[in-house]
């Protein structure tokens, strides 16, 4: 049994009001009794009408530097008035912390993490390195110096291409720009690259890996003071969101033995303490695991990896930080986990019996206001994206013909720019 002997502080940064993961870890730790606050902007979402949330507390601002951050916490700690634990829940959150780790000891409890390591792992230009050093297979990635470097480096990659962005958090929200999408031509890259350097975000391209069915992985786990891991486990990436190179809208745990020693050796090789999110992909012609990108924070569906006994990531990191004794895990393979806003068919379907097989994201039995307030508000959502959509499009201005120095293919056309998923 958990004793819920200090509250627990959720801290996100990110204005996304459909996070699932930040009501997953309310519900995780209300459910034991855990006063749960949430520092979320604005007004919460519907995560703030769960019955575990004791409080909401105002965020900083998206893009906020870390004095800002260090100021809102320390604020929040003071309305709490006694120390607490505090897990964030993306990525902005937990390099945030990690900076702050020395100023925030003092009224929260953290895990001993080496400094700036959650920002290096978390950095998608830095990941290629860090597989390299520690013997993990990765993709092979370009970081394009200008607009024709990258059109150059997507037909050195070849098409379609990954395109990601070096701090994806700091991407401004306004930009229209996705942390992850496919290119299918490399004047999409061309252009993609120009739309960021508009905003100062460093555009990097990734060698596309087929996969076969059932290729998209992801690893969850919490690192306790010794370095064991907790709480999590492997599982499929099913359906994604949107297809193709996007959030898990459906996932399935999984025995992967192989992966999880990777893992293990990958953390035990870094010296990382805290709860972390990996994602990998199987490449359909080798069958060797190469690891995308390394979250350092619970993945969105880290309730997935609920097991037999309750344990999962957000847990287990409060019974470390609490010094309480860590239960060993019940694994449940086959266990499924939907989110029903990003795959309405899939929550539609009979899901596997027992209920512990399987959870949804938003609705629960014991808890039914954050449901109904995501789906009033995913509504409101899908029409307005339905209504933009719908609005005529302006001709297109025909693109000025190269110079002497340029070519054809460097220049993007609005085609080209239509197509681009990104």
């Amino acid at each position: 049994m958990l004793d819920p002997c200090v509250p627990v502080v959720l801290l996100r940064i990110d204005p996304n009001p459909f996070h699932h993961g930040t009501l997953g870890a309310a519900r995780s730790l209300g459910r034991c009794g855990v006063e749960v606050h949430v520092v979320a902007g604005p007004g919460g979402g519907p995560v703030a009408r769960s019955r575990y949330v004791a409080r909401t507390h105002p965020a900083p601002r998206p893009g906020a530097p870390p004095h800002e951050i260090a100021a809102v916490l320390r604020r929040t700690a003071a309305r709490i008035g006694r120390p607490a634990v505090l897990i964030p829940v993306d990525d902005a959150g937990a390099i945030a912390v990690s900076r702050l780790r020395e100023p925030l000891a003092e009224s929260f409890l953290l895990p001993e993490q080496p400094a700036h390591l959650a920002e290096y792992v978390a950095d998608k230009a830095r990941l290629p390195e860090l597989c390299r050093a520690v013997g993990v297979d990765h993709p092979r990635t370009l970081l394009p110096r200008d607009a024709r470097d990258a059109y150059r480096a997507a037909e050195e990659l070849g098409t379609p291409v990954v395109a990601k962005w070096s701090h994806p958090w700091l991407l401004p929200r306004d930009a229209g720009l996705r942390s992850t999408c496919l290119l299918h031509s490399p004047g999409e890259a061309t252009t993609l690259y120009e739309k960021g350097a508009a905003t100062g975000a460093d555009l990097l391209l990734q060698k596309y890996l087929p996969a076969a069915p059932g290729g998209d992985w992801f690893f969850h786990g919490y690192a306790d003071r010794h370095g064991a891991l907790h709480g999590g486990g492997a599982g499929t990436k099913q359906r994604s969101w949107p297809r193709g190179a996007g959030l898990t809208a459906v996932g399935r745990w999984m025995p992967a033995p192989a992966l999880r020693t990777a893992v293990e050796q990958l953390i035990d090789a870094l010296g990382y303490r805290g709860i972390f999110d990996i994602d990998f992909r199987v490449d359909a012609t080798t069958g060797r695991y190469y690891l995308l990108d390394f979250n350092p924070r619970p993945g969105a569906q880290f309730r997935l990896f609920a097991d037999g006994g309750g344990l999962d990531v957000v847990r287990a990191q409060y019974l470390d930080l609490t010094h309480q004794p860590l239960p060993a895990g019940r694994a449940l393979p086959g266990r499924a986990f939907v989110v029903e806003n990003y795959a309405p068919l899939s929550a539609l379907r009979t899901l596997p019996r027992p209920s512990a097989a399987s959870e949804l994201a938003w609705h629960a039995p014991d808890d039914p206001a954050p449901g109904r307030a995501m789906a009033a508000a995913w509504s409101r959502h899908a029409a307005r994206r339905l209504l933009r959509r719908a609005r005529p499009v302006p001709a297109a201005v025909p693109a000025q013909a190269p110079g002497p120095t340029e070519t054809a293919a460097a220049v993007p056309t609005p085609a080209a720019e239509r197509k681009a998923s990104c």
